[in-house]
């Protein structure tokens, strides 16, 4: 992701309107994300039947030549290097936060006072407090009919829709256990440089923020209940790190051979915790796991049966049917692939499979139809405060000796 502009505002080159029946984009960041929701956007419109057309207006980084590249190869029509001049334009409706999280609420923010729609990537922000500034500039801007809207893209895998649909619909009963894992091992190197992502000042948690904000927000989504309380424990493995040489690409870059920086983040979290109604819920976030990518792993135990999931393996659900015979019962897969199953009714023959850039079309989908039926955004900003409270329950724990935090619910 490109990291935020800080130039001085300049003023804007004119810019054309939309013709009716468009919803143009702004984009700022044309990095990892920036990419992931450029695929979305382009391709939205040409899988699903949708009642405003995306248009790829600008996008935005602070490199001219590079935030240039960006544009002709994800298919904007033009880019801009001052984020304000992005929110300034005719042509644009929405603006998309794909920067890292330092920058979230002061964009977002002046965007909605601009009277445009917001896309926000996780996690919301960077603070509670700036979260909770977002959600109220939200609210304000939800009166005179804007969307804000955070990006929790894995609500958009088909399998995880459809878990949220069975659960919802009581065929797990009475919930006792959610268990949740996402492991990666990007940092397991020592010597892998201290990008931003390392830095609390830029990124506001390691693991914890950029993992734990998903699983969190599944827990939540699936279960439909909140988490009221954690106890927790962090670490930072490798203290320092080479600083980088040059600019990064996706996760990754080269390091400085001499120079050294502090890491100022967690590298791994273990938190458990409790759901309203009092199920459990256990936790465990980490870029140090050799061996694991990006292993994310739900599973769901209630008194009539259990789901669980595997996001290396997206398009599969396991459901266990309790109330079945125990000489016939146990875990079954299904092949989440159906044009009955949520989204794809406009994919592929059954048993084609998806994968993880679709579900950043599906979210472009939902994202227009909302704006377009003037429907309540979901995931909301205050879906995403709600995560960022249980993040900073977690460090409070985590920093007094795993002692249980209860978690504040948003208003």
């Amino acid at each position: 992701m490109a990291r935020s502009q800080e130039t001085e505002t300049q003023a804007p080159a004119p810019s054309p309107r939309q013709p009716p029946g468009t919803l143009g984009v702004g984009m700022v960041g044309y990095a990892f994300m920036g990419a992931a929701h450029s695929q979305g956007w382009r391709t939205a419109g040409h899988v699903f039947d949708l009642p405003l057309r995306p248009a790829l207006a600008a996008i935005c980084g602070r490199d001219r030549a590079a935030v240039d590249a960006a544009a002709a190869r994800h298919g904007w029509a033009a880019a801009e290097t001052d984020w304000r001049a992005l929110i300034a334009r005719d042509d644009v409706r929405l603006i998309d936060i794909c920067t890292p999280g330092d920058s979230h609420a002061k964009i977002a923010i002046a965007a909605l006072e601009a009277g445009k729609h917001v896309l926000c990537e996780k996690p919301l922000a960077n603070t509670v407090a700036e979260a909770e500034a977002m959600v109220r500039a939200a609210e304000a801007a939800a009166t005179r009919g804007q969307m804000a809207i955070v990006g929790f893209n894995y609500r958009k895998v088909p399998a995880i829709s459809y878990a949220r649909q069975l659960i919802a619909e009581g065929r797990l009963g009475p919930l006792r256990h959610v268990r949740a894992t996402y492991l990666q091992d990007w940092l397991v190197d020592p010597a892998s440089p201290l990008t931003w992502r390392l830095k609390r000042e830029h990124a506001g948690s390691g693991a914890l923020g950029d993992l734990g904000a998903h699983i969190v927000d599944l827990a939540q989504y699936l279960s439909g209940e909140l988490l009221t309380g954690v106890s927790a424990m962090s670490e930072t493995f490798v203290r320092e790190r080479p600083l980088p040489a040059g600019a990064s690409a996706g996760l990754f870059g080269s390091a400085d051979t001499v120079e050294r920086g502090e890491v100022s983040v967690d590298d791994a979290a273990v938190f458990t915790g409790r759901l309203a109604s009092g199920a459990l819920a256990s936790f465990e976030v980490t870029r140090m796991a050799a061996g694991r990518k990006n292993a994310l792993r739900l599973e769901i135990n209630g008194e009539s049966g259990s789901l669980a999931f595997d996001l290396e393996r997206l398009n599969e659900l396991s459901f266990h049917d309790h109330t079945e015979p125990a000489a016939t019962a146990g875990f079954r897969r299904i092949l989440v692939t159906e044009p009955e199953h949520p989204y794809l009714e406009a994919w592929w023959p059954p048993g084609h499979a998806l994968g993880y850039e679709h579900t950043f079309v599906h979210q472009a989908r939902d994202v227009v139809r909302m704006i377009a039926d003037g429907t309540a955004p979901r995931p909301s900003f205050a879906d995403g405060l709600q995560v960022q409270r249980v993040l900073a329950a977690v460090e409070e724990s985590a920093a007094t000796n795993s002692v249980h935090t209860p978690v504040p619910t948003s208003s």
